[in-house]
């Protein structure tokens, strides 16, 4: 059976779990009252109605890609399929990002529930996590390395030549991993904005792993996929549950991590062009508003806030910056035909 036939059944199978296991999630999490906490200053003022929502609803699709790719994979990792390249032996690449991006959710999660208990919009400290993340970081960093050979240079997207890095290798990756995991979770701001913008990033890079014969990646990302698109149909406006951090960490994690499995790190700067511009109009505000002592040059960010403030509805945004992701992932895609097909 062709290899690509086992990523159309991790898309069918995660899509599957997730649409039976998200009902019955949902009223479980109204039982233990683990609802969304909403504070004005986090987004417009019409937002104190999703007060409540269901939240941490990320379980349910780690949970569906965890499942569909442990059992569509298992050709794969149980093979030990590595990084192109790498001699090393050791796990399959896309298993280890799959552990990596859980242990990001579980910071996710741990953030979710300080969240609840205190019954406020403010969970763990940006030290807590940014301790969390920084340690997580630097583990997947040194087993990219070992896989790697210790080997420094990144590829170039579009221009196709690979940079020497040396030290700066390690100081771009740790920036690309926590600048990410947190630019995914800004971008979760309206209903079903935040998985409708990765749909694309995780089928571009499905479509990547295949081309490039890195089946476990492939069938990871297809796994991803499916369990973004379950959530998807639960999430979009009005959403009945909310990812919460716990999917959001999981989500960021997973596509840099994609990014690195596939030998591609600087790929994510491209195919998460809307992540990125999430999190630079943040700092492009906070830039401004210290300059001129309290001005504002957007509405409200991330981005997406003054987009509803300037009258978009929700599922307007989620379709205008879901179009920009699937444009931007479409364009590298033919790059990626071009330089390794």
């Amino acid at each position: 059976m062709p290899d690509q036939v086992y990523a159309v059944f991790a898309f069918i199978g995660a899509l599957a779990i997730g649409l039976v296991l998200i009902p019955l999630l949902i009223p479980m999490l109204r039982r233990l009252k683990f609802g969304q906490q909403i504070l004005v200053q986090d987004g417009p003022s019409w937002h104190k109605n999703k007060q409540g929502t269901p939240t941490m609803g990320g379980i349910a699709f780690i949970i569906a890609t965890t499942l569909s790719f442990l059992i569509f994979g298992f050709k794969f990792y149980s093979e030990g399929e590595f990084m192109l390249g790498a001699g090393a032996a050791g796990p399959s690449v896309a298993l280890v990002v799959l552990v990596f991006s859980v242990l990001f959710a579980m910071i996710g999660f741990a953030d979710d529930m300080t969240k609840i208990r205190r019954k406020q919009n403010g969970g763990l400290t940006a030290i807590q996590k940014l301790i969390g993340q920084g340690i997580l970081s630097v583990l997947f960093i040194v087993y990219i390395g070992l896989l790697r050979g210790w080997d420094t240079s990144m590829l170039l997207p579009v221009f196709g030549i690979r940079i020497p890095l040396s030290f700066f290798y390690y100081v771009i990756a740790m920036l690309l991993i926590s600048g990410f995991v947190n630019a995914v979770n800004l971008t979760d701001g309206v209903d079903g904005l935040c998985t409708t913008v990765t749909l694309p990033v995780a089928l571009f890079f499905c479509l990547t792993g295949a081309i490039m014969k890195m089946s476990d990646v492939s069938v990871l990302a297809a796994a991803l996929l499916g369990a973004c698109a379950s959530f998807l149909v639960f999430n979009g406006n009005p959403a009945k549950i909310m990812m919460g951090d716990t999917g959001s960490f999981f989500l960021g994690s997973m596509v840099v991590g994609l990014s690195f499995a596939l030998d591609m790190p600087l790929v994510i700067l491209l195919v998460g062009i809307v992540y990125f511009l999430e999190t630079l109009s943040v700092m492009i505000q906070v830039t401004y508003f210290k300059l001129t002592h309290g001005k504002r040059l957007f509405k409200m960010t991330p981005i997406h806030h003054s987009f509803e403030l300037s009258g978009y509805s929700e599922w307007k945004i989620c379709f205008l910056f879901g179009g920009c992701s699937l444009l931007a992932c479409a364009l590298v895609m033919i790059w990626v035909f071009a330089y390794f097909g």
